[in-house]
């Protein structure tokens, strides 16, 4: 178990609470991508956590695959969608890179709050294209942190000492420029909340 997957693992039980402080903002993410499912599309849903976006969604599709590295989170997921006996949910305490997961897969990616997570971001950018039906959406809410420069340091000194996972600082340029350099074409990008500069943004795959 790496230093990550160990840290969401702890993070699991509380999540819930610590997202819905900002439930605006959730309902805002959900809200907006809702606009672009199909009853006919099927869905993966890269870092979904304890399932707070794709139990919600799950009606408005044919199918979901949710993966997160954390156990923990997806053991909540799966407790959460039995619950409220949602079927057509497959979950899995897995990466993006898992092998079960063939080319031309899916209609939609979802990656909430996950891109700036990741410590090589064009590999899984290029990854999620491969999976993607051709003309198919990359959905992604980020928080970009490096227009903010006192948070940016601040994020940067609690990754150092361990409280928070490496952040990558991203401003919204280069969040963009990465995700088209993944053969990406943007459809919408718009700022969810100013004072974390998030950004929803929609990119469909090109070809």
């Amino acid at each position: 178990m790496n230093k990550s997957e160990r840290f969401w693992d702890k993070t699991a039980s509380k999540y819930d609470q610590i997202e819905m402080k900002d439930e605006q903002t959730y309902i805002n993410i959900l809200q907006r991508t809702k606009t672009h499912l199909k009853l006919s599309d099927m869905v993966l849903d890269y870092g979904c956590g304890t399932g707070l976006i794709f139990n919600e969604i799950a009606e408005y599709v044919k199918g979901i695959h949710g993966i997160d590295i954390s156990f923990n989170m997806i053991e909540i997921a799966k407790k959460k969608a039995k619950e409220r006996n949602i079927a057509n949910i497959n979950y899995a305490h897995s990466t993006i890179f898992d092998e079960r997961y063939k080319k031309s897969s899916f209609d939609v990616i979802l990656a909430f709050r996950v891109l700036h997570l990741l410590e090589d971001e064009p590999i899984v950018l290029r990854r999620m294209n491969e999976l993607l039906k051709p003309g198919g959406l990359l959905i992604s809410a980020t928080p970009c942190v490096g227009e903010k420069i006192f948070l940016r340091n601040l994020l940067f000194f609690a990754g150092r000492v361990g409280l928070v996972p490496n952040i990558r600082s991203f401003k919204i340029r280069n969040l963009v420029d990465t995700i088209e350099e993944g053969n990406f074409s943007i459809v919408e990008s718009d700022c969810l909340k100013k004072s974390s500069q998030e950004y929803f943004i929609v990119a469909r795959k090109i070809g």
